[in-house]
């Protein structure tokens, strides 16, 4: 068998990756972690909002696809297997330390991002702090659904292989976690409409 480190990796595509690990190729499943790492962390952190819990989360997720790989199906895309592996590793992890439940509120609002660009790239740090802050509120049902389609751009269908649940079940709980969000977050909107208020001249940043 050709061990990965004889070929060119993008030459290699990640089904090939996964099932040569599982035939014993030693360079195989480092290769396939080094493709994917970035937006399996990003996954990990955006789910968890703690470093240190996100990294042991992603080093649960490598752990349990370095094992499972053989179980792989071959069915879903591997990314959409690993991202699954991450979020499964970050539930783990929460019920775990028996976060609180989510403080009710009002379903009436709605919130047209997760992370919105403010005008003002200096407020950016504390925009996502309290992206975070807001995010740990939610069940993390929710919370995974709008990691995965708003912050991480996954598409509904896809979003819903990763979680192993009907596309209409993201679409609600991202509608759920968005409104839930919202009176967490309409500050920095209110502030960002401030700052728009009478376009350039206003002193504002044109639309």
């Amino acid at each position: 068998m050709t061990s990965v480190s004889m070929r060119r990796v993008d030459e290699v595509p990640d089904k090939e990756l996964l099932a040569r690990h599982a035939q014993g190729d030693p360079h195989a499943f480092a290769e396939l972690v080094h493709r994917h790492r970035d937006r399996m962390w990003a996954v990990a952190l955006r789910t968890l909002g703690d470093p240190e819990e996100a990294a042991d989360a992603l080093q649960d997720a490598c752990l349990s696809a370095f094992r499972a790989a053989g179980r792989f199906r071959g069915d879903a895309a591997v990314t959409t297997w690993l991202h699954r592996i991450v979020v499964n590793a970050c539930l783990d992890r929460i019920r775990r330390k028996s976060v609180r439940p989510a403080t009710p509120m009002g379903d009436d609002a709605t919130f047209d991002a997760v992370a919105p660009k403010m005008p003002d790239p200096t407020d950016a740090h504390g925009v996502s702090l309290d992206v975070r802050t807001a995010l740990e509120q939610l069940p993390f049902e929710q919370r995974a659904a709008l990691v995965l389609v708003d912050m991480m751009g996954y598409s509904v269908d896809d979003a819903a292989e990763v979680m192993e649940v009907p596309p209409g079940t993201i679409k609600s709980r991202c509608a759920r976690g968005r409104a839930r969000l919202a009176p967490l977050l309409t500050h920095h909107r209110n502030r960002r409409d401030s700052k728009n208020v009478g376009g350039v001249e206003g002193g504002g940043m044109p639309k």
